[in-house]
């Protein structure tokens, strides 16, 4: 449970795999450059300490990870809470609570947490994502315009209000290198995908406004030299006083590298079909935390958008993010005085594209055709992170949906449900049980018991795992799930997407009115097909067998409708 994934995949490694990940390491290292500068900036700390991230945490996160090919850095998720930080403690405070952060990551590790953060609804993490991205992108705008203010308001309202009382002292030159940026940074794809959008844009403004020599802000002018080594290693100045002050502000750091990290690692197990250990990605993630602010760095997590371009590139060892961590501080210690000259709106032309792509917009407006208590959670966690606090909106969000769950739960008929498990009967009594049934080769039926909320997701996932070779048809029955969330209904999206990437067919049996209803409204009835929607067990298995060539045999002539079935048991 303990042991790295790099020790784990040593024995295996052949001289081919090793050059691909050496080669997506270097190509990830470049990516990774205007990030974790842009991120440390965002932040309210110097862009050298972005650096400092991506190289010591990203070293460690591959050295000790759980996931085979997750990279480490400085992430956007941060960016919120770390300036607020360093508004209100300065940078040793910032150091001090990220050493907080990874000490309570690696107890989070050593106590098997790492399976519980799987257990967070959908709606809290899309809501305070979503709202993580409108934060990010309203701190940009000064930078992207120019525009001639002396100091941004903290609060998202007065913020607002104070761009659009100064939006007529903007600077044209400033203005015009910005939208540049981001014209590059969304069409360069359509030119080429192997070198990423943001090194073009970054390349091309430099060039430009130091060759035209426009008056545009730039790394050099606002923060001077960037150091071209790293720093030596010290402890932060603390008492007792500023570590009380900072327990809640470290507690959020952890739960936030947490969920990031692991979202990450389940996201990149679904790319190369691998599986992660979570705790052991948790202790990495926490010794990370706590190494790197020594030498000046913030806080590490898992990045999702760099460890999706380490796999398109062929990475699939932790070689990849360790070749990625040396190749950064390559670039620091000998390009690093070219990096002062960066100018600061192409910095922000980055992390607005960072922001548009944290903010899974699809995903929100999909969430917002979900049951009513989703959607209260979703918009709650949303304005409350936008609005107030991150801490706060992590806690009522998911203090929310847990009462909205138990609400949930007490008004659903699962008299039957409760009295099947209680009776200890044998499915040999169930006269809709699959044991009787003749289940054809190349068909495999999963059962579902209970209501389908968000934690009954991961177990279902874990089972879907479980089968090596994927089937031609997968039977999932439905028949006992009075009940699903939008947690439930993105796993079956989720499931859907895999069926048709194995060319696997998926079909429903015994669904319910709430979860038809919920599936309708989350356009998921039409994707799977209304012929793969079924009320029984019987008729699922004779259009799997349609499916395969065979013929029908029609329902059992003990065949009990669930919703008779149920009646009877009342």
């Amino acid at each position: 449970m303990f042991k790295p994934k790099f020790f784990t995949v040593l024995p295996g490694l052949t001289k081919e795999q090793i050059a691909k990940d050496v080669i997506s390491g270097i190509l990830v290292g470049i990516v990774a450059l205007p990030l974790a500068i842009a991120f440390a900036i965002a932040s309210g700390v110097s862009p050298e300490k972005g650096l400092i991230t991506a190289v010591i945490g990203g070293f460690i996160v591959s050295f000790l990870g759980g996931s085979r090919v997750q990279i480490g850095g400085p992430t956007g998720a941060f960016i919120v809470i770390l300036y607020g930080i360093v508004q209100q403690y300065g940078v040793n405070g910032l150091m001090l609570a990220t050493l907080m952060a990874g000490a309570i990551l690696i107890l989070m590790g050593v106590a098997q947490f790492g399976s519980l953060i799987k257990f967070i609804p959908y709606p809290v993490i899309v809501g305070f994502t979503t709202g993580i991205a409108v934060i990010i992108f309203s701190t940009q705008v000064k930078d992207l315009l120019g525009l001639d203010m002396p100091t941004v308001p903290a609060e998202f309202i007065e913020k607002w209000h104070a761009y659009a009382t100064h939006l007529t002292s903007f600077d044209p030159a400033t203005t015009l290198t910005g939208a540049l940026a981001l014209l590059i940074i969304v069409f360069w794809p359509k030119v080429s995908r192997k070198i990423p959008g943001s090194i073009i844009a970054l390349l091309v403004t430099t060039v430009l406004v130091q060759v035209l020599q426009l008056d545009v802000a730039t790394i050099e002018s606002r923060f001077g030299e960037i150091p071209s080594s790293l720093p030596a290693p010290s402890l932060p100045f603390f008492d007792f006083e500023t570590i009380r002050n900072l327990i809640m502000p470290a507690t959020t750091i952890a739960l936030l590298g947490a969920i990031e990290a692991l979202l990450s690692a389940v996201v990149a197990d679904g790319m190369i079909g691998s599986r992660h250990k979570s705790n052991m990605e948790l202790i990495a993630q926490g010794v990370a935390n706590i190494v790197t602010p020594l030498f000046g760095g913030i806080p590490v997590t898992g990045a999702i958008a760099r460890t999706a371009t380490n796999i398109k590139n062929g990475g699939r060892t932790p070689i990849a993010g360790i070749v990625h961590a040396i190749t950064l501080l390559a670039i620091m210690l000998l390009f690093g005085q070219w990096a002062k000259l960066i100018p600061m709106p192409t910095l922000a032309a980055i992390l607005i594209v960072v922001a548009w792509n944290m903010s899974e917009y699809h995903v929100f407006r999909q969430l917002l055709k979900s049951p009513k208590s989703d959607v209260i959670v979703l918009l709650t966690t949303f304005s409350l992170t936008v609005l107030f606090d991150l801490t706060v909106a992590i806690e009522i969000g998911m203090l929310l949906a847990v009462i909205l769950f138990m609400r949930r739960i007490a008004e659903l008929t699962n008299v039957g449900v409760i009295t099947r498990e209680l009776k200890d009967r044998d499915e040999e009594d169930d006269p809709n049980t699959i044991v009787t049934r003749r289940v054809p080769e190349g068909v495999e039926v999963f059962e579902i018991n209970g209501p389908f909320f968000f934690g009954a997701v991961s177990k279902f996932r874990d089972a879907m795992h479980i089968i090596e070779k994927a089937p031609k048809v997968r039977i999932v029955r439905m028949r006992q799930v009075y009940s699903i969330d939008a947690t439930g209904l993105n796993m079956v999206k989720d499931m859907l997407a895999d069926c048709r990437k194995s060319g696997t067919t998926l079909v429903l049996s015994g669904v319910h009115a709430q979860p038809m209803f919920a599936l309708q409204q989350y356009e998921l009835h039409d994707q799977i097909g209304e012929e793969n929607i079924f009320g029984n067990i019987d008729d699922a298995l004779d259009r799997s067998r349609e499916i395969l060539g065979l013929p029908k045999e029609g329902r059992k002539r003990d065949f009990v409708p669930s919703v008779q079935s149920e009646k009877q048991e009342d």
